[in-house]
């Protein structure tokens, strides 16, 4: 270029374009792959129509095994509410369409075996037609099931409950208190823990233990840090603080506020556990664990000798097969009548409607695992616990999985709400622990129990949605 120009100036010229390297360039593919929701909801699908035919089928032994015969009526409302369990299963499809495809049919199975059995139960001791434990047992399914659907449509993002955890926690003192007004409260086998409207009865605490779930979560979200972080050491476990003691303090005299007011043994211990648990997660310090316990011990303790009820549970649970005490009305005779129909039973069961389960009092309720230990057997017996170790292994999966802090709280709270209660009832039923008056989730009779049991199963599977539904990118 200095020859073209000229001038004596030495110009150093740019290489054309076409030389320069080229940059470098991605020849792949970026997507964004949506996951199938069609898959999940099919096999849930098959899952329920074979928990339906469990159900069913367990329906007609019974009934052929106590009666000889079919009753219609009762199969016919046992197959409408199994229409309505795949109603609620369209309803999934619809706004929970990435939710667990195994929550729903567990609990359906669980229902209709708890259904076939209570009505077994009332063939023994002559209740038959609308005033029947089973029917009524369909009736509270039923609406039990459409309030879970009405949780699915009215609750889109769970997140929502967490700006409402005060109205939450202010709803369960309220619903505690109930039991204690002088029109609506009621007093059943001893614990003022019902209130009654007309010919119905419902137990508020159920409810309670669903609006204290969200209000732990919300609560433990925003004090976390405070309740986690500072503390001493004390042979390697980490305490907290004393001004940290508060929430704890507070549970636990909400706890005992319930067994001495109510002398409702188990829904005090319910209460507390639940709260325990979720702190222990929310902070990962076995300190409020070691704490929790020696508050449960102590309380124990004293409520065992400040009141007649809880000591008279510990005395039946330690000297069952005493004869004064077996032989005394309210002592031990249902628990030993219990322990024997297990024993009755043996390992593969008399059959159903081939025992004699109605002998136990209360076996439609208190005592539904042991009327079903014996004529389902240790292995039926067996069946029905893995049932609930697995509906508790996937909410606690829900919960460990979740995308945000009260998600995960939430979860893991509502399912372990259901895996305690299972411990306290068959604990209790099978010896391991004193009697508390709890109900088994799903199988017991009792409206109040299936209606909230089946607004957890609407949660947790509103909790599995919003886990799974995250789309995710693909480089290919």
């Amino acid at each position: 270029m200095s020859g073209e120009n000229g001038s004596g100036a030495g110009v150093v010229a740019s290489p054309p374009i076409e030389a320069r390297d080229p940059a470098p360039t991605f020849t792949g593919s970026i997507r964004i792959r949506l996951r199938a929701p069609a898959r999940r909801r099919n096999l849930e699908l098959g899952l329920l129509v074979v928990a339906i035919g469990v159900g069913i089928s367990a329906l007609v032994l019974a009934e052929l095994g106590a009666l000889g015969r079919i009753d219609p009526g009762v199969l016919g409302l046992v197959i409408g509410l199994a229409v309505l369990t795949l109603v609620l299963h369209v309803v999934m499809r619809v706004v929970a369409a990435e939710a667990d495809p195994f929550i729903l049919p567990i609990a359906t199975a669980l229902n209709l075996v708890g259904i076939a059995e209570i009505t077994r139960l009332d063939i023994a001791e002559g209740y038959l037609g609308w005033d029947a434990y089973g029917v009524r047992q369909v009736v509270w399914s039923a609406i039990a099931i459409v309030a879970a659907g009405a949780v699915l449509l009215g609750i889109r993002n769970h997140r929502v409950l967490q700006r409402y955890r005060y109205v939450a926690g202010f709803t369960a003192i309220a619903l505690l208190i109930l039991p204690f007004l002088p029109v609506i409260g009621r007093n059943v086998n001893g614990a003022q823990a019902w209130i009654g409207i007309g010919i119905a009865s419902f137990q508020p605490g159920e409810i309670a233990k669903i609006a204290l779930a969200v209000f732990f979560a919300g609560y433990l979200v925003t004090a976390r840090d405070s309740l986690s972080i500072v503390g001493r050491r004390v042979l390697g476990i980490t305490f907290p603080r004393l001004r940290d003691l508060g929430p704890i303090v507070v549970i636990w005299l909400l706890s005992m506020a319930v067994i001495v007011f109510q002398r409702d043994l188990g829904s005090g211990l319910l209460y507390f556990g639940l709260f325990l648990v979720m702190i222990y997660v929310a902070t990962g310090r076995t300190g409020w664990i070691v704490l929790g316990l020696g508050l449960i011990g102590g309380g124990a303790f004293v409520a065992a000798r400040a009141l007649d009820y809880v000591g008279n549970r510990f005395h039946a649970w330690l000297n069952t097969f005493d004869p004064a005490l077996y032989d005394q009305g309210g002592g031990s005779y249902q628990l030993a009548q219990g322990l024997f129909g297990l024993a009755d039973g043996g390992l593969a069961g008399t059959g159903l409607g081939r025992g004699n389960p109605d002998i136990t009092p209360l076996a439609e309720s208190d005592f539904i695992i042991a009327a079903l230990g014996e004529e389902l057997g240790l292995i039926g017996l067996f069946a029905i616990l893995v049932l609930y170790l697995v509906f508790v292994s996937r909410g606690f999966h829900i919960g460990f999985a979740g995308q945000d802090d009260f998600g995960r709280l939430l979860g893991v709270g509502l399912s372990f709400v259901v895996a305690l209660q299972v411990f306290i009832v068959v604990g209790g039923v099978t010896r391991v622990i004193p009697l508390t008056g709890l109900t088994t989730p799903f199988l017991a009779a009792g409206g109040s129990s299936l209606v909230a049991n089946w607004v957890i199963v609407a949660l947790l599977a509103r909790l599995s949605d919003a886990v799974r539904a995250q789309p995710r990118l693909v480089v290919e």
